[in-house]
């Protein structure tokens, strides 16, 4: 006979109460509420793998409210059929979320502007080039994972800046995007530019200085 789940009702685990010692509040599947003596209340999950009985932290409650915590134990018995170890899985998640954050087009732009940019070019055009992504670019690309962005994504960053009547500066600021992006490609955190998809997008630009519209502006 299967183990009986879903123990536990939302206002039991609101209105637990601490002990003396820590207890457990089992709700069935591996899946439990711990209540310290201090009154924090941790989900937790047990389970076995490769014949070792492991621990899966789910979270605090009610950070993680109950119905949450049994999709997480839901999910973990699935990878679990998957001969997925949980725990495993859920640092492999982590890892990887940790290096999408730090791949954000925002911080890939700002280490170029550092490490590349400002060494290139006078001073003057440095800030004027910081200041064109920090107002136009950031707000609306900054927090998306840089390998992630659409060319229709910086299509609409730029028609933003055209709608504005700033023709030349959408146009200056597709190319430092695209800078951006071909420094992301060359330290591994791109694969491609999106920039020549919009050859033709924007409307046409009054004459740039070749000099402050080459490559190194």
């Amino acid at each position: 006979m299967s183990r009986q789940i879903n123990k536990l009702s939302a206002t039991a685990v609101k209105t637990a109460k601490p002990k003396d010692k820590t207890i457990r509040m089992a709700d069935g599947g591996g899946l439990y509420l711990e209540i310290r003596p201090t009154g924090s209340k941790y989900w937790r999950m047990k389970y076995r793998f490769a014949g070792k009985e492991k621990l899966l932290a789910i979270g605090t409650y009610p950070d993680v409210t109950l119905a949450e915590a049994r999709k997480v134990r839901d999910r973990a018995k699935e990878q679990l059929a998957e001969d997925v170890d949980p725990s495993m899985a859920k640092q492999v998640q982590r890892r990887l979320g940790q290096q999408v954050a730090a791949n954000t087009f925002q911080l890939v732009a700002q280490e170029w502007l550092e490490r590349v940019h400002q060494h290139d070019v006078v001073p003057d055009h440095y800030q004027r080039n910081r200041r064109r992504l920090e107002r136009d670019a950031f707000p609306v690309l900054g927090k998306r994972p840089l390998s992630e962005i659409t060319a229709a994504e910086l299509l609409t960053c730029l028609r933003r800046i055209e709608e504005r009547g700033h023709v030349e500066t959408a146009h200056r600021v597709k190319t430092l995007c695209g800078q951006v992006f071909r420094y992301g490609i060359s330290t591994g955190r791109a694969e491609r530019d999106p920039t020549p998809d919009l050859r033709g997008a924007l409307r046409p630009s009054k004459t740039i200085s070749k000099l402050e519209f080459s490559d190194k502006a």
